[in-house]
Order: structure tokens, then sequence, then C-alpha cells
């Protein structure tokens, strides 16, 4: 029998995992002050980027000696800068349990030729991370976007650790409690928690990650937008916003709102409350429900942001096609756009649950998630 379609539509559909919802403030007017066909370089635009620096330290909680820097091509940019500059002085230790961690293993293993062990898990489970030796740098995902999977803790990393670690923290910084003593060198980009415009990286190194760079040089050459350092030393300048290339600024006004309005809903910690809370009305909904279930194994890993779901009734013969079939009914109705499973990822849902989502949204497309399941099951049943 067919369900009856909700009565309620969310006020915002966009659940895509990146580029991710605006905060719930935005509007194209409020980035009226973006010094738009000004230079960078000019007082106005080191001043605004001065600012997005500072306020990505504020909120986040950064410590005073690490540098933060914002670099081009988002979130891979400013991984692959780490790797070619860092890596090499030591064996290094590859830690993927899902797309993008794969991709570092690649860049490392492949492209650079590094001395590296691999460690991988699949997904929705996740790799030893005490296993792991930490006196060689290690470079792994905080938060798996492709897999719903992030780290538990940062409490088995060594303080006295002989080796870097970089972390992709890209879906995790600004809903997570990132372990800044723990990490040398962390990336995100601003499409991701706060829903900021796509194309910029944000580079943050610790004391221990300035030292290796001014005290080694790898092996291969490194392009210009790689370069960190100049004559041994840090160019200080790019982590005062100096930028390595031209920034659009009118991105980071759009980031100064997203900070602002990060601040208004209580700083990390309210980001951090209103990602749970809607991924907790997720993990409800599948609880409650047989036919859906966690793509994390381990509730203790499971994310509040990047939520896969997989479907687990065994009436669906082709789950890639179901899923998929489900997530192009859901945009059809304009309930939830966006919220296919990553396409290297295992058949299923991903529904983004970072802070700019507001939990009456993700209420009101939950009972539509139902629907659409089964209306899908119907046509399954009548095709046959």
């Amino acid at each position: 029998m067919a369900m009856t379609k909700p009565a309620t539509l969310p006020g915002n559909s966009r659940f895509s995992s990146g580029p991710c919802a605006k905060p719930p403030v935005f509007a194209l007017e409020k980035l009226a002050d973006a010094p738009l066909g000004r230079s960078h370089r000019a007082a106005v635009g080191k001043a605004k980027l001065k600012a997005a620096i500072e306020g990505t330290r504020e909120v986040l909680g950064i410590p005073d000696d690490y540098r933060i820097g914002i670099v081009p091509a988002s979130d891979t940019g400013a991984v692959e800068m780490a790797m070619w500059s860092l890596l090499g002085a030591c064996k290094a230790t590859m830690v993927a349990w899902e797309s993008f961690g794969a991709g570092w293993v690649t860049d490392v293993v492949k492209q650079l030729k590094i001395d590296a062990e691999v460690k991988t898990a699949e997904y929705g489970e996740i790799v030893d991370m005490a296993a792991i030796d930490y006196d060689t740098d290690v470079v792994f995902t905080w938060n798996g976007t492709t897999s719903g999977v992030r780290v538990a803790s940062g409490e088995v990393i060594p303080a006295d650790r002989g080796g870097l670690t970089i972390c992709d923290a890209t879906s995790a910084a600004f809903a997570q409690d990132l372990p800044w003593d723990k990490l040398d060198v962390t990336t995100f980009s601003w499409q991701k928690v706060l829903g900021g415009e796509a194309a910029h990286g944000m580079l943050i190194l610790s004391p221990r990650a300035v030292e290796r760079l001014e005290s080694y040089t790898p092996a291969w050459p490194l392009p210009k937008i790689f370069r960190l350092t100049k004559g041994g030393k840090l160019i200080e300048g790019i982590f005062e916003g100096a930028t390595i290339n031209t920034p659009s600024m009118l991105a980071v006004e759009d980031y100064l709102l997203a900070l602002d309005w990060a601040r208004s809903v209580g700083g990390l910690p309210g980001l951090m409350a209103r990602a749970d809370a809607n991924a907790q009305a997720v993990w409800e909904f599948c609880e409650a429900n047989d036919w859906i279930a966690n793509l994390a194994v381990d509730s203790a890993t499971r994310s509040n942001t990047s939520v896969c779901l997989k479907f687990t009734d065994p009436r669906i013969s082709d789950g890639a096609a179901f899923a998929k079939a489900v997530a192009k009914r859901l945009e059809a109705e304009g309930v939830a756009l966006d919220i296919g499973a990553y396409r290297d990822a295992p058949a299923g849902l991903r529904i983004w649950c970072g802070g700019t989502v507001e939990t009456a949204d993700i209420q009101a497309m939950l009972p539509w998630l139902d629907w659409a399941f089964h209306a899908e099951i119907d046509a399954q049943a009548q095709a046959a």
C-alpha cells in the first residue's frame, strides 16, 4: 500500500556533504563589504585575510604558537602542500579508511615514492590508531567524509612522538574537538562545516612542523604554490594573510560572515552541539527502522557531520540502483538535495549534519526518507 506523502517540507533541503549548506543567516547582500576589484595586497585586503586567520584561531581554539595559512586548491591543496614539503625526512605511515585517505596513500607511495607503511580499513570501519608507530610521520583523515567514520579521540597519539602527525580534518573542523597538541599539521576547507565557498584551504602548523620545514629540504622539486620556506626559513607572510596566489575576496567575506555566525551560536561548543543534535536525529531514525543503518560499524567512531547510511532490507535486489532511486525521489520532491553516497563508497545515502544545518530540517526530511524508501520498494515489487 502506498504511503501518504508527509505534509511538511524542510525549510532548507540542502544536505550536501560539500559544498555544504550556508549558515542560516546567509544572504548575498551581507557580503557587500567585500573589497571587490581591489588588490588582496592592499591594506583592506590584508586586513580581511588577517581577520579570517585570527577568526579561525579564535573559534577553533588554536594555540598562539601555531601558524595558520590560507592556501590554494581547497583542503586537497593544503594536504598536498604538507606532504610534498614535509614528508621524506623519515619513514611514513599512511592511514586510510575511505576514498580521500586512499588518495593520499597514492600520492605518497606512487608519486613521492616515500618509504611508507600503509594501514587501511574497509568503509564503515577504522584503523586501530593505537597500533601505529608515531615515531614515523603519520598521515590520516580525522573524519572520513565518504565513510562517515571518525577518530574517536586523540588520546592514543603520544605527546613524545618522534614523527609528525598530518591530519586532514576537512569535515571535522568546527564540528569535532580536535586535540591541537596531538596534531602537527591540520588542514580543512571553507566549504565544509561552516558552509563557505570552495577553492580555499587552511593549513595549520605546529612549532614541530615549522621546525621540520626549516631543517629539512625534500629531494624533489616543489612547485611555487607548495613552497612554504625561502632560504631555509618559513615564509611568515603566508601565515599573516600574504597568500601564495590570489584569493577570492568575495569568498573571504563569506568566510568572515560564517565565522561571525559561529560566534553567535556559541563558538566551537555551540557548533559541535548543533552537529550532534542533527546526527542524533538521523541515528534515532535508523534505530527505529530496520531497513536502514549507519555505515559506521562502531557507534564510538560514527561521524556527526557526514552521516553515511546503508539500506539493509533483504527485498532490495540492486543496492546501488535502489539508493540512487530513493535519492532521486527526494530531490524531485524538493526534500533533500545531493544525498547520494560518494561515488567510491558503498551504495547508500550520505546526509550532512554539520552545524549550518537546522535540526528541524533534518527532522522534517526523515519522514520523507521513510516515504521514498517504501515508494521505491513498491515500485521494485511492481516491476518484478
